[in-house]
């Protein structure tokens, strides 16, 4: 297939960016890489015998390309509500209140989202490391606890 400056391409890379992926991070218009094989590697002998410090992430969770996006009016809602906190304003302004209504909603679901992975992660260790894969679900409990008192208090600012 000729191209502008008139050379043509090989079929390899005439077809680089044309191929149908199942990964769900694959946009129209990026490039398909294809990914490397599993190779047993060679760990230097101070790491021979260690468990994995890393298990593969099974897929991703169903927020994972959004969680920035989602997370940036978290960040300005709160830097504005705590900064009107501090400047004097009461918990049943109205100021903090809209910021609790833009940001809580948000910040439950990216939480959320965070948790799945987190739970995901735990059960991928399981079969690995034990140990790994408990302390993973005891952050699971401390974020669900977490998650609990940020929706216990967004009911107590929008009430004030």
């Amino acid at each position: 297939m000729p191209t502008r400056s008139g050379c043509s391409r090989s079929p390899a890379v005439r077809d680089y960016t044309r191929r149908v992926t199942d990964d769900e991070r694959w946009e129209p218009g990026m490039p398909a890489l294809d990914r490397q094989a599993v190779r047993p590697t060679t760990l230097p002998p101070s790491l021979q015998g260690l468990p994995p410090r890393s298990v593969p992430e099974v897929a991703p969770t169903p927020l994972q390309k959004h969680f920035i996006l989602l997370s940036v009016p978290v960040l300005f809602a709160g830097a504005i509500a705590i900064t009107a906190l501090n400047l004097g304003a009461r918990l049943g302004d109205p100021l903090i209140k809209v910021c609790v209504l833009i940001a809580a909603p948000l910040l439950v679901i990216t939480t959320a989202d965070a948790i799945l992975r987190i739970w995901r992660s735990a059960w991928a260790w399981m079969p690995v490391d034990r140990g790994k894969a408990w302390f993973r679900l005891a952050w699971v409990a401390v974020s669900l606890i977490g998650l609990a008192a940020l929706i216990g208090a967004g009911v107590i600012v929008l009430l004030a």
